[in-house]
């Protein structure tokens, strides 16, 4: 072999390696904006839908129970009340306890949302959302949008069996209703968005949800009115943030219903503290603000998260 036969061969080779090695592509990742982050927002709001949307079995769940308490336990304590004695009148109890059902609807159906977060980062998807270059931030309000606009599409369901429980269809209140449901669901999203992002099983999730409902419905006045109670009852109830929920509800509806003064103040006492009659504004207030606390938190416990 000659020496130019040598030097084609090593050009030859060169060429080949050169041909076979691999070409660098370059990723760029978009700066964090605004723009993203709402953008953001927005795919986490669509995906709660879409998911929610495609469970029917959740829907119907979610349904029938404040549906059985609505009819069969408000049919049941109307009936008692007409026989026995007691200053119902022309009150039907399921008129009272129909606010205390749209809230306990949105209360399941919101605090259930939240699971979607343990249930992700079993399978890794969560990590997946985590490391995308977003605010973490915008996946929680994205979260708890989501979480309170299912809740309050759920509760549009009762508000249509308005009319069984004696409650009138009028745009005003369903209007009020709708809204007051939509911050309770907000409120209540961000409560359990706060519990999921410390805890890793599913199961453990759902018994701590089903452990902490029952004081907060039972306790928020949704089933029988404030006044009356015991004192350590009473103090326990104005603890509750349910309760500042379940209330501006009953208030609406009872605005518009003909009630004697008389009846108002037993079915309709509202909140007071120490004798001073809580506005409704106030509680308004109240469950906002709470709201916005249990979102900080969850916020805070995000960033936290590997």
């Amino acid at each position: 072999m000659d020496t130019s036969d040598a030097k084609d061969l090593r050009d030859g080779s060169a060429a080949a390696g050169t041909a076979a090695a691999p070409q660098v592509v370059r990723v760029s990742v978009p700066e964090r904006s605004v723009r993203h982050d709402l953008r953001a927002v927005k795919i986490v709001l669509h995906r709660e839908l879409i998911r929610f949307g495609r469970d029917r079995m959740r829907m119907a769940a979610n349904l029938i129970q404040p549906v059985l308490w609505l009819l069969v336990m408000g049919t049941g304590l109307s009936n008692l009340m007409t026989t026995g004695p007691g200053p119902a009148g022309d009150v039907d109890l399921r008129t009272f306890i129909f606010p205390g059902v749209c809230a306990m609807s949105v209360m399941f159906t919101a605090l259930f949302s939240a699971g979607s977060i343990v249930w992700d980062r079993e399978f890794g998807f969560l990590r997946e959302m985590l490391v995308a270059p977003v605010s973490r931030a915008a996946i929680v309000v994205g979260k708890c949008l989501g979480g309170a606009a299912v809740a309050t599409g759920q509760g549009v369901l009762i508000l249509a069996l308005a009319g069984l429980a004696g409650v009138p269809y009028d745009p005003v209140l369903l209007a009020e209703l709708l809204g007051l449901m939509f911050l309770t669901a907000f409120t209540l999203t961000a409560f359990g968005v706060l519990l999921a992002a410390r805890i890793t099983d599913m199961q453990a999730f759902f018994g701590i949800m089903q452990m902490g409902m029952m004081p907060l419905m039972f306790l928020s006045g949704a089933l029988y009115p404030l006044n009356g109670l015991p004192a350590w009852l009473s103090v326990l109830t104005r603890f509750n943030p349910v309760t500042y929920a379940v209330d501006p509800l009953r208030q609406s509806v009872f605005s518009h219903l003909d009630l004697s003064p008389e009846l108002q103040r037993v079915f309709n006492p509202g909140v007071t503290w120490n004798g001073w009659q809580v506005p409704v504004w106030l509680e308004v207030v109240l469950v906002a603000l709470i709201g916005a606390v249990m979102l900080a938190g969850a916020v805070v416990q995000f960033r936290r998260s590997d």
